[in-house]
């Protein structure tokens, strides 16, 4: 189906199954295809939504930089949420979506019963240069998103082990994360990649949360490894899980250590809307 939100910007969203709701929100340059190999079963017991961030996939690619940020893709999955009839639900943030969780869960704790923050921080990336990102916007506005991904390419910052060995024996996965980035918007990347590097640490506030909490992350996943160990031990009565043999996409790099971790902390915590 296709949700509209208040500025016009209409999103490509999935839903399956019958249960508890449960969203599932993909980070930076991905898409909801992200979590896919796990839908079917989530949705065994849950209401499960997966849906493109604005600038991804198969969602509105609106012009001009201003119609992105990280409060508009919060208002987007709370607008999901809400065109849903979602009350309350379950909350399951990806790097990017780990943000945007973050994010809604503070602003929003009375809509939020349970949260996972998967691969991300409570603030910029660790480790990731602000002037790194500043020279990937100027190749992206004058050179165009071709070359930028052939710097990207090569700078692989986010690449492990892990993924270069879900690259080699994962057929037609080279060919996915081509044809995600494919269907970028390059006013997103120039307006979010500095809007990731540049936002505020809310590391003291998520001290606040109160609602039940799994931050996961794979083991290889050097830029959020140590950033979410910090969160689990800041948040009240947060799991922590290390997924092994996994990187910055545990659930493709080692998909079952990561769906018994994140099914079982969602069984857990399945309150009805």
């Amino acid at each position: 189906m296709r949700i509209e939100m208040d500025d016009g910007v209409s999103l490509a969203v999935e839903v399956c199954g019958d249960g508890a709701p449960l969203l599932l929100v993909h980070g930076f340059g991905g898409a909801k295809e992200d979590f896919a190999d796990h839908v079917a079963r989530l949705a065994e017991h849950a209401t499960v939504v997966v849906f493109d961030h604005r600038g991804h996939g198969a969602s509105d690619h609106p012009d001009g930089e201003a119609a992105y940020s990280l409060e508009r893709l919060t208002a987007d999955t709370l607008g999901v949420a809400d065109h849903l009839g979602f009350a309350r639900f379950r909350l399951l943030g990806h790097s990017m979506g780990g943000m945007v969780a973050r994010r809604l869960v503070l602003a929003r704790p009375n809509r939020v019963d349970a949260v996972v923050l998967m691969d991300t921080g409570a603030g910029p990336p660790p480790s990731v240069d602000p002037k790194s990102v500043a020279l990937g916007v100027d190749i992206a506005r004058t050179d165009g998103m071709d070359v930028l991904r052939a710097v990207q390419d090569e700078l692989d910052p986010l690449g492990t082990p892990a993924h270069q060995r879900l690259i080699a024996t994962r057929p037609g996965y080279r060919e996915f994360e081509a044809r995600k980035w494919a269907a970028l918007s390059p006013d997103m990347w120039t307006a979010l990649a500095p809007a990731l590097v540049l936002q505020p640490d809310q590391l003291e506030a998520l001290g606040a949360v109160r609602c039940p909490t799994l931050v996961i992350v794979g083991e290889q996943d050097e830029v959020f490894l140590d950033a979410s160990r910090v969160m689990a031990a800041t948040i009240p009565g947060a799991a922590l899980v290390i997924v092994p043999d996994a990187g910055h996409s545990p659930q493709f790099e080692n998909p079952e250590a990561w769906f018994a971790a994140v099914d079982g902390f969602l069984t857990a915590h399945a309150a009805a809307a």
